[in-house]
């Protein structure tokens, strides 16, 4: 077998930060120094590299335009690795991976995202654990083709499909969860994967979609929701889709105001997508009264996608220069995995 050729992308992060000496809040730092940090690298029986945002960010301040830099050097680079690894801050970082799964199609190789809840330097840091294994499990092929040819996230010894990962904890090393889908590896004396579940590349070439529409909004309903706060939404000319976070299986409250509210953004053109509030299940329109109306207004059901694929897949589908029918259409598949058939 060739050695494999895993690049790591350093886009910031609590892996990488360090105290500001002034004002004792954490910033990013350099690779350089997370290099340092974690000699074990140097042992992989693989050839690493490594590159980095010239300015590394806290993940809080992640937009479209850093997931295109990072689709750019892995587009630029991808003949030449085997895998990718992706260091990023945890916050956002179910985002990338779902934004990435999408502007990657025909994907072949691992692209794996990472980070930690503690900085590299400190004693009792979960960067070390996840840095190595991601770059084990990017290395990793069989008949020379890569074990997980998908974006994943990999935490705490476990490695989900990205766009099916959650994070539901800001205090645990387990900061990531899967509630609608298998984990896809489990890392312990030896990473047993879920092959089963493994996306199966299609023999195409890679084609990678650079481009993001951000006019879209939420509407997150709560009982005593008002028509002011739907209607500034739904009205709002510049845009284009907007995302109802919906009670249990797609439900909203059965109110006449509300149902032409959502009725009109509909006749207007925007796209209304409709994703429940639940981490676990499905949205299921029409299964109650109070979720059939949404049904007969046009509203496009998620099935079990997450919200942070739901904005992504919106992001990318409503750039790419597609007809509302074919919009409507294309989000009710699945496109990478990132719901339920």
């Amino acid at each position: 077998m060739k050695k494999s050729k895993v690049l790591i992308i350093y886009t910031g992060g609590t892996i990488g930060m360090v105290q500001d000496v002034d004002s004792g809040s954490l910033k990013p730092f350099s690779f350089s120094s997370i290099a340092k940090q974690i000699p074990e690298l140097k042992k992989f029986n693989c050839s690493i590299k490594a590159v980095s945002f010239k300015e590394p960010i806290d993940s809080s301040n992640m937009n479209p335009s850093h997931w295109v830099e990072m689709a750019s050097v892995i587009e630029k680079n991808y003949a030449k690795y085997d895998g990718f690894v992706i260091l990023h801050g945890s916050d956002t970082m179910a985002y990338s991976a779902s934004a990435l799964s999408f502007v990657f199609e025909n994907l072949a190789k691992s692209i794996i995202l990472t980070g930690s809840q503690l900085p590299v330097g400190e004693i009792r840091t979960d960067a070390k654990e996840n840095l190595i294994t991601a770059v084990e499990i990017a290395a990793s092929k069989h008949k020379e083709k890569s074990i997980v040819p998908e974006v994943c996230i990999y935490f705490d010894y476990q490695l989900f499909r990205g766009n099916r990962a959650v994070k539901f904890s800001s205090t645990k090393f387990e900061a990531f969860q899967s509630f609608n889908f298998p984990i896809l590896a489990e890392a312990g004396v030896n990473i047993t994967y879920n092959t089963d579940d493994i996306l199966k590349p299609p023999k195409k070439k890679l084609v990678v979609h650079k481009k993001f529409c951000n006019e879209i909004a939420i509407i997150h309903f709560f009982p005593g929701i008002t028509s002011d706060y739907v209607s500034n939404i739904l009205q709002n000319q510049r845009l284009k889709a907007v995302i109802l976070k919906t009670f249990g299986a797609g439900n909203a409250p059965k109110i006449d105001w509300l149902a032409k509210e959502v009725k009109n953004a509909v006749k207007e053109g925007k796209i209304v997508f409709n994703v429940s509030q639940c981490e676990r299940g499905e949205i299921t329109q029409g299964k109650y009264e109070t979720s059939k109306w949404l049904k007969d207004a046009g509203v496009i059901a998620g099935k079990d996608i997450t919200t942070e694929a739901a904005i992504t897949k919106l992001m990318y589908l409503m750039a790419g220069g597609y007809s509302n029918t074919k919009v409507k259409k294309l989000l009710m598949s699945n496109l990478r995995g990132e719901m339920s058939p």
